[in-house]
């Protein structure tokens, strides 16, 4: 009877893959809807004042689906995959291999942190961290500025929507490379400012690597 208990209660509460449906194998994306996820190009997607940017997939399909569940509707268990999915296209970057990295979230605003409960990228260079064994840093970089959203601006009104949005805290700088990570980088302008501000304050040993890239 505990048998029959045990296999109704898992049956019942089995998680269903997000994307498919399918609850055969119990996870929040099934090993067939994970294999849909496709690598962009294994090299810089692009060089912003003189770092190099990595874009791990093209913003469509699965993996637009993955960012914005993760994102948008609460869906943590996702952060494990975006996770996942970049460090499977880390480990094919021969330049990003035997170097001590320091993973740095990019940042939201406490008002947006208290608005969605939670930072999703720091969810994912959590998950990211315990993938490649590089620490996290979430103190060296703050948000100081509530930016507006992004997607409806165009380059030179990111630019000046970001212009001094973020503040460095140099005390909490380890004397690492940075691998500041991030869900789209569509003009590069977030990651632009972050590396002015850092290269302000003397921090130049830094790469950025976003999940997507709308090209």
């Amino acid at each position: 009877m505990k048998k029959f208990l045990d296999s109704l209660l898992d049956l019942i509460y089995r998680k269903k893959c997000y994307f498919c449906k399918n609850s055969k194998y119990s996870v929040k994306m099934c090993p067939n809807c994970y294999n849909k996820l496709e690598f962009y190009d294994f090299s810089a997607n692009r060089i912003i004042n003189g770092v190099d940017v990595f874009c791990a997939g093209i913003y469509n399909k699965e993996l637009q689906k993955l960012i914005r569940g993760l994102k948008y509707h609460r869906q943590k268990d996702l952060a494990f995959y975006q996770a996942k999915f970049m460090y499977d296209y880390f480990k094919n970057i021969d330049v990003l291999q035997n170097k001590d990295f320091e993973i740095i979230a990019v940042p939201l605003h406490y008002k947006r942190i208290k608005h969605r409960k939670y930072n999703h990228m720091e969810l994912v260079c959590e998950e990211f961290s315990k993938l490649s064994g590089h620490a996290c840093n979430f103190d060296l970089i703050k948000r100081i500025k509530n930016t507006k959203p992004q997607y409806r601006l165009n380059k030179k009104q990111r630019l000046e929507n970001l212009f001094n949005a973020f503040e460095v805290n140099k005390d909490k700088y380890n004397n690492k490379t940075l691998l500041i990570l991030d869900d789209i980088c569509t003009t590069g302008s977030t990651f632009e400012e972050i590396i002015r501000e850092l290269k302000i304050n003397g921090i130049e040993d830094i790469v950025c690597f976003a999940t997507s890239t709308p090209v």
